[in-house]
């Protein structure tokens, strides 16, 4: 492993399981739970790649809450103002997917530096990782408050770079998310696609990300056969 090489952690989805809210969502509607988190998930995606296009930032949590207002309308799910603040207080306490401390301790292991980068704020994803117990694993959290647009906008990788002092020949972008993927390698940088299930689907672009693994686990070994 060339120990240059520099690991960029997407966050939301990536490390954290933005699935760990269907719990508390299936405590409130039950069955409903499920098509309810996904169109929540799928809302603030949508809802960031709106306000970077608009040029109109907020913060990605306003994102979330629009996104849930949104899920509450189009699934018919009018829940109360204090529910709504407690579904939103659980996306502050997201539990890390179950192979995302291996995966940084193996990176620790080889001597990567690791960074975790992010739509959300710097003080909310500190919180979550360290809730989730990988926040000393990372040399810092990059996040796009700092441009006040989301990813993909390019500026963001290349903010990413500039922070890490590198470039992007030695950077690697983990996500599961394949617009993020599809933006580093837009940027020029390398990049692994988390494919956590069988079915999910990279956008059919003409473009492959450098690296397809299947859990965190395989990224050092995926990533060390890659370099030169």
């Amino acid at each position: 492993m060339k120990k240059n090489t520099v690991l960029a952690f997407d966050v939301y989805g990536t490390l954290i399981d933005t699935q760990g809210v269907l719990a508390a969502l299936a405590q409130v509607m039950g069955d409903a739970a499920p098509a309810f988190s996904k169109q929540w998930r799928e809302k603030q995606l949508e809802y960031s790649f709106r306000r970077g296009l608009m040029r109109d930032y907020v913060d990605f949590s306003v994102c979330t809450r629009n996104a849930l207002d949104y899920a509450c309308l189009a699934l018919k799910q009018p829940l109360e103002e204090s529910t709504r603040q407690e579904l939103m207080a659980v996306y502050k306490t997201l539990p890390a997917f179950p192979d995302a401390l291996a995966g940084l301790k193996a990176a620790k292991e080889a001597g990567i530096t690791c960074y975790a980068f992010s739509n959300g704020s710097a003080s909310a994803v500190e919180g979550l990782l360290q809730h989730a117990g990988i926040l000393d694993y990372f040399t810092g959290v990059i996040s796009v408050e700092s441009l006040q647009t989301f990813k993909p906008n390019p500026d963001v990788y290349q903010y990413l770079l500039n922070t890490a002092e590198t470039k992007a020949d030695n950077a690697w972008l983990i996500s599961s998310n394949p617009f993020d993927v599809l933006g580093a390698l837009n940027h020029g940088m390398k990049t692994a696609w988390v494919k956590r299930s069988d079915e999910a689907i990279f956008d059919p672009w003409g473009e492959e990300p450098t690296v397809v693994i299947s859990n965190l686990t395989e990224l050092v070994s995926s990533v060390d056969s890659h370099l030169i």
